[in-house]
C-alpha cells in the first residue's frame, strides 16, 4: 500500500500549522492500532511499525511460539510456526504482516477519527500554552465580525470572543477595527482552551499605562491602585520612591500626550491620576479629586467622614455618586461626605 500521500500531508501540516510530523505519526499509530483491534482478535499481539525513511507503514501481528496454546490470539504451536518458517523454535516470536486492505470500513473510519482528534488536541494545546503565558496582558486584535452577543476578534491565526458585557458601554465595534483587550483568564476545558478577554477590567487601564509611561514600565513610578467604571471614569493612584520624580506628571506626559493616548483607546473615558499617600487622610483627600477637601476624620474599621466646602458637595459626590464611589474603591475606605456647614462628626 502506498503511504506517500499520507507522509506528504503530514509534512504540509508541519509547515502550515506547526504540528510536528512525529506527533502526528504517534496519533496515526494509535488510530491504526485501534482499527486493527476492531478487526482482529489479536489483542496485545498487534503492532504498527512506521518506517519514515522509506515512507512505509507496516501492520503486524505478533505471536509467541509455545508447546501448548493457551491464548490463541497471542500464541501458536511449534508446528504452526514451522509451517510459516522451518527455523522457528519454542520461545520465538512470529511476526506476520497484515494486509491493510482487509480493514473494514468502520475500522478505517475509526483510525481517521483518531488522527483528526490528534490534530485538534495539538492545536488546542498550542493555543492554551501560547495564551496561558499572556494571562493578565494586552492583546492587539482586529474585529473579524460582530453579532448580537459580542464580537469575534482575530489575534494572529487565533480567534477570541469579546462578549457584550465585557465591552466598554456605548462603544460600537465594526469589522476591521483594531482594538486592545485584556486577558483576564485562560482555562483549559474539555471543549478546548477558553480565553476570557475584557475591555472593562481595571487591568486594561494598568497595562495601557505601562505601555505609554516608560517610568511605570521601568519601575520608577508605581501604580498603587485603580478604580474603574468602564466607559465613564477611572481613578489611578500613583507613587514613586524617588522624591525627585513627578509621578503624576510622568503619567500625564508632555502636553498630556501619554494620558490622551490611553483615553483615546478607552473611547473617551475620563481618567483622574492622583498621588498615593501612606497616610489614610491624605490619600482619601487626594482620591476625592477634583473636589477640595477641608478635613478627613478617621473613625474605625476603614470608615471616615469628610468635610468639603458647601459649594463643592455635588462635585465631591459626583454624578449619581460616581466620584465618591470610585474614591472608596480606590482607597478601600467607606467615605461619608458632609458639607462644611454640617461639620465633620455631625450626625445630621
Amino acid at each position: 500500500m502506498d503511504y506517500s500521500e499520507l507522509f506528504d500531508a503530514l509534512e504540509e501540516l508541519e509547515r502550515e500549522r506547526g504540528i510536528p510530523k512525529e506527533y502526528m505519526l504517534t496519533k496515526i499509530e494509535a488510530g491504526l492500532l485501534s482499527a486493527l483491534r476492531k478487526d482482529t482478535s489479536g489483542g496485545e499481539s498487534l503492532a504498527v511499525v512506521i518506517d519514515e525513511d522509506n515512507r512505509e507503514i507496516h501492520l503486524i501481528t505478533r505471536r509467541n511460539v509455545v508447546e501448548e496454546v493457551e491464548t490463541p490470539g497471542l500464541e501458536l504451536t511449534l508446528e504452526e510456526a514451522r509451517a510459516i518458517n522451518p527455523k522457528y523454535a519454542v520461545g520465538d516470536v512470529v511476526e506476520e504482516e497484515i494486509d491493510p486492505h482487509t480493514f473494514g470500513r468502520i475500522s478505517a473510519q475509526n483510525a481517521k477519527q483518531v488522527i483528526i482528534q490528534g490534530i485538534r488536541e495539538y492545536e488546542r494545546d498550542m493555543i492554551y500554552n501560547e495564551y496561558q503565558s499572556k494571562q493578565y496582558e494586552i492583546l492587539n486584535c482586529r474585529v473579524a465580525r460582530v453579532d448580537r452577543r459580542g464580537a469575534a476578534l482575530e489575534v494572529g491565526k487565533t480567534e477570541v470572543y469579546l462578549v457584550n458585557s465585557e465591552q466598554i458601554p456605548g462603544e460600537v465595534l465594526r469589522e476591521g477595527m483594531r482594538i486592545k483587550v485584556y486577558v483576564v483568564e485562560v482555562r483549559n476545558s474539555t471543549k478546548g482552551p477558553q480565553i476570557m478577554i475584557s475591555r472593562t477590567h481595571p487591568g486594561l487601564v494598568r497595562r495601557l499605562f505601562e505601555m505609554e509611561v516608560p517610568e511605570i514600565a521601568e519601575g520608577i513610578v508605581e501604580i498603587k491602585s485603580i478604580a474603574r467604571e468602564a466607559g465613564f471614569r477611572s481613578k489611578v493612584a500613583v507613587w514613586s520612591e524617588d522624591s525627585n520624580v513627578d509621578s503624576i506628571g510622568a503619567c500625564i506626559g508632555p502636553r498630556r500626550s501619554r494620558v490622551s493616548a490611553i483615553v483615546d483607546e478607552l473611547r473617551g473615558e475620563k481618567i483622574d491620576i492622583i498621588q498615593w499617600h501612606e497616610e489614610p487622610a491624605q490619600y482619601i483627600a487626594e482620591a476625592l479629586s477634583p473636589a477640595d477637601v477641608l478635613e478627613v476624620r478617621i473613625l474605625d474599621d476603614y470608615i471616615c467622614q469628610v468635610s468639603v466646602p458647601d459649594d463643592q458637595l455635588s462635585l465631591a459626590i459626583g454624578k449619581e455618586g460616581q466620584n465618591v464611589r470610585l474614591a472608596a474603591k480606590l482607597t478601600g475606605w467607606k467615605i461619608d461626605i458632609k458639607p462644611a456647614s454640617a461639620g465633620v462628626g455631625s450626625s445630621d
